[in-house]
């Protein structure tokens, strides 16, 4: 039987039908420790929504009728008008321990993996892990970052400094410690909340050169409230593998299963205000905090924080729409293991 789910303006129940029917990880994986939450979402992202209207060109689901009832909206999407959405910033989390490669001699965000030249002497320098994830922001058109570092790493500003060599605005919130990259990423809420947000891992280095240009353009043609930049993933066991349709929606997350039918994973992504005011109330529910040891285990993160992917898992269940864009033919390598680190530099070395 199809559970029947309440939907927010702009979503196609056809999507979250046909998953359900067809036994896909979101029809299975339905069920949530946060289950009696789900009418209170959607009446707030009805809301949120419609607050964001008059930013936003007009949504997706062309079921409506016209304001003379004598047509349906079946015309083809057309370009948003300029200024429409909300400017993009950059938001990178480096509070982490980097407990995978102990003992380190510096911040995982600042290890050497490749080399650039000096825009003033033209003479190779050593370029560092999180340079290459700047580097794609700016490609995309992102002019300002925001990076959240935990208290004692302080050779990440020093070295980056107000953001000069990487062409682009870099501001830093130092906090104390964390529960896990969403607590992490959520202590900017107040800093980036109305903006759209580009979110990559420091330590995850994947191609194209401008794939966040391609997660934007995406998410203003699709009105989704996040977008998943997806790669054709070696070993799932370790990685979040998405389930999508034809046309890009996400229906479901797999965390790191044991065996999947499933070949792309995501690595970085895009997302809205909404996605933004959802992951800020979702962390200060008093029932996620009684689902906590649910929803943060060691099977969905090696350290048994709250990931980002389970976020999302939850972020479908409400009625958040997720967009794809699959990048099937470039590479992707998370160097928070030493194996990885060494291959990483073999290779950034030999490019």
């Amino acid at each position: 039987m199809v559970p029947h789910i309440c939907l927010p303006v702009g979503v196609s129940s056809r999507l979250l039908t046909k998953s359900a029917s067809e036994g896909s990880t979101y029809g299975k994986e339905y069920d949530s420790p946060l289950r009696s939450l789900r009418p209170c979402w959607t009446a707030f992202l009805n809301s949120l929504r419609a607050t964001l209207l008059p930013l936003v060109p007009t949504c997706l689901d062309s079921s409506h009728e016209s304001s003379d009832n004598t047509a349906l909206m079946t015309a083809p999407l057309a370009d948003p008008p300029p200024r429409s959405w909300p400017e993009v910033v950059g938001l990178i989390p480096a509070a982490g321990q980097a407990k995978r490669l102990q003992p380190f001699p510096c911040s995982k965000e600042l290890f050497p993996v490749g080399f650039t030249k000096d825009p003033k002497t033209g003479m190779p320098r050593p370029k560092v892990a999180s340079q290459y994830l700047l580097e794609k922001f700016k490609a995309a058109g992102v002019s300002k970052t925001f990076i959240v570092i935990r208290e004692g790493k302080w050779d990440i500003p020093n070295y980056f400094q107000e953001g000069i060599g990487v062409g682009m605005s870099l501001a830093y919130l130092v906090i104390p410690g964390s529960l896990g990259p969403p607590d992490t990423l959520d202590r900017a809420y107040s800093f980036v909340s109305k903006y759209r947000v580009a979110f990559g891992f420091p330590d995850i280095l994947f191609g194209p050169p401008d794939a966040y240009r391609y997660l934007i353009e995406q998410q203003e043609r699709t009105a989704a409230d996040v977008v998943l930049g997806l790669h054709r993933i070696e070993d799932p066991r370790i990685w979040d593998m998405v389930d999508c349709d034809n046309e890009g929606w996400v229906r479901g997350i797999e965390m790191k299963p044991a065996s999947t039918t499933l070949t792309f994973g995501w690595c970085f992504a895009v997302w809205t205000p909404v996605f933004s005011e959802f992951l800020h109330r979702f962390l200060h529910a008093d029932e996620t905090k009684q689902s906590m040891g649910v929803l943060a285990n060691t099977s969905n993160d090696p350290g048994g924080d709250l990931a980002v992917g389970v976020v999302f898992q939850e972020a479908l269940k409400v009625g958040l729409r997720i967009q794809s864009v699959k990048f099937p033919h470039d590479r992707y390598l998370d160097i928070g293991t030493p194996d990885n680190l060494v291959k990483a530099v073999r290779q950034q070395t030999a490019e």
